[in-house]
């Protein structure tokens, strides 16, 4: 499966909605069950990744499991470049833009890449902005957070992902944050670039993932409220949300 092809012929056709799960947070076969019950709800891939704890032996595991149970495109969602596995999909090369630590921009990706290309995992290159409040993401990655009302510099990273030849633009906000990146800042950095629009951190409720979509999002992530909820029937409201149906 070409993975980047995959997400580019899904955004054509609308947004799409995106579970993240953490293999540090649970065992393997939970990890299943949630992304089964994602699939049920009508999530279209499945990110796996977490700030911390993240090991090549629970990400190979979590990955089966997901795959096994879901039949999900599985997207390593990496924390740095330690743990790696060629159970998974695909990885996303990401470059946390705003960091102050040069390995989050380049240093961990050199290091990472002979290891991916050995392994054959798909790449799908991505700039990562870490907006307030940021969370335990942007204290890990020593991110200089786009505070809120900071919508020029938002649209200034999303121009300079796009002009490094991206393939996506991620806004986070964090997991488990109070508040969702604003739609104001969705919106015009959605205006400004023509590479696909993620955002994620802080959406739990339906009207957080609409106002998401309508701001412009391409894909929207969800992570803390899998940890939180297992009412699937309030899951399928937030993905349909999100996806506009």
């Amino acid at each position: 499966m070409n993975v980047k092809q995959y997400l580019l012929d899904k955004i054509a056709n609308g947004t799409l909605h995106v579970a993240l799960i953490d293999p540090d947070k649970q065992p393997a076969e939970t990890a299943g069950e949630i992304a089964e019950r994602m699939k049920n709800a009508g999530t279209d891939a499945v990110f796996i990744g977490g700030s911390t704890g993240v090991t090549s032996e629970n990400l190979a595991s979590t990955a089966k499991a997901i795959k096994e149970r879901s039949g999900l495109p599985v997207i390593h969602f990496p924390g740095g470049p330690d743990a790696l596995s060629r159970e998974v999909d695909c990885i996303l090369y990401m470059c946390m833009m705003n960091s102050e630590k040069l390995d989050n921009v380049i240093g961990y990706q050199v290091m990472a890449a002979p290891y991916i290309k050995k392994l054959g995992i798909e790449a799908v290159s991505m700039g990562y902005v870490i907006v307030e409040p940021g969370m335990k993401v942007g204290e890990v990655g020593k991110a200089k957070v786009v505070k809120r009302e900071e919508v020029d510099l938002a649209v200034a990273y999303g121009l300079a992902a796009e002009m490094y030849g991206m393939s996506f633009f991620y806004l986070e906000a964090g997991s488990g944050a109070d508040r969702p990146v604003p739609p104001e800042m969705i919106r015009a950095v959605k205006s400004a670039i023509s590479i696909p629009l993620i955002v994620g951190g802080g959406i739990r409720t339906p009207e957080a993932a609409a106002a998401a979509r309508e701001a412009g999002a391409d894909i929207i992530v969800t992570g803390t409220l899998l940890e939180r909820c297992d009412d699937g029937e309030y899951l399928g409201s937030v993905v349909r949300a999100a996806k506009g149906q």
